[in-house]
């Protein structure tokens, strides 16, 4: 069985989105997020290049462990990404131009972390079931 190669793209392409938007945070967004601000985004920004490496580990591992957990938790990590990352990114903006109706996002980080705590669990599952 070879590689996963939709999550090695999803990977990379996370990747470079990370790098992005990293250089974006410590250039344009420096002069005009506060400190608190500028942390949330950055963490959003490391969370996501954890998981874009996750993601790529998850796209190789695939060749010598091919199942169904390996496979959920490349969908957990992505969904992750989606949920923990880019609702911090939401709230950034949110605050900055001060749209308090919209602050339920917040809500939904914890439901991203979630997403990854059980990517890797199901990563972890996976490399014990040999196919």
């Amino acid at each position: 069985m070879s590689m996963h190669k939709g999550f090695i793209q999803t990977a990379a392409l996370l990747g470079a989105l990370s790098i992005i938007l990293g250089a974006f945070g410590a250039h344009a967004l420096k002069e005009i997020f506060t400190t608190d601000l500028l942390q949330v985004f950055e963490t959003a920004v490391r969370y996501q290049m954890y998981h874009a490496f996750a993601l790529l580990a998850v796209g190789i591992l695939y060749k010598e462990f091919s199942n169904k957990q390996i496979k959920l938790a490349g969908n957990f990590f992505i969904a992750g990404v989606v949920l923990f990352s880019g609702s911090l990114y939401s709230l950034c903006f949110i605050e900055y131009q001060h749209l308090s109706s919209l602050l339920w996002i917040g809500a939904i980080t914890p439901l991203g972390g979630l997403c990854f705590i059980i990517g890797w669990l199901l990563l972890f599952a996976g490399a014990v079931k040999k196919v």
